[in-house]
């Protein structure tokens, strides 16, 4: 298992932190269709994996919108126990990024 604090390889210009991201959201999105068992915010857990996919895909994404996204996932996922490991990573990704700015 990869390092989410795993620092970018020579010449290579990637944040590790974005690498993270999407190694755990890709993690959690197989784990999550190959779940047997449907429930009734499973729409909205897929969204959102498809949506921080997509930002990780696009460098460095907004922290405000990571942890939207977290607390979406979170919310519709966090009871279902199989998935509770893929989850824990995609926050520990997440929680790399820092905290957003206090407005």
């Amino acid at each position: 298992m990869r390092s989410l604090d795993q620092r970018p390889v020579a010449g290579s210009e990637e944040d590790p932190r974005v690498a993270g991201l999407r190694t755990a959201v890709s993690r959690l999105r197989r784990e999550l269709a190959a779940h047997p068992v449907e429930f009734a915010d499973r729409s909205i857990a897929e969204d959102e994996l498809a949506a921080l996919a997509a930002m990780a895909a696009h460098g460095v994404p907004e922290i405000p919108r990571l942890r939207r996204s977290l607390l979406l996932i979170a919310g519709s996922i966090g009871s279902v126990s199989a998935l509770r490991p893929g989850l824990s990573e995609v926050r520990a990704a997440v929680d790399l990024f820092g905290q957003p700015p206090r407005g």
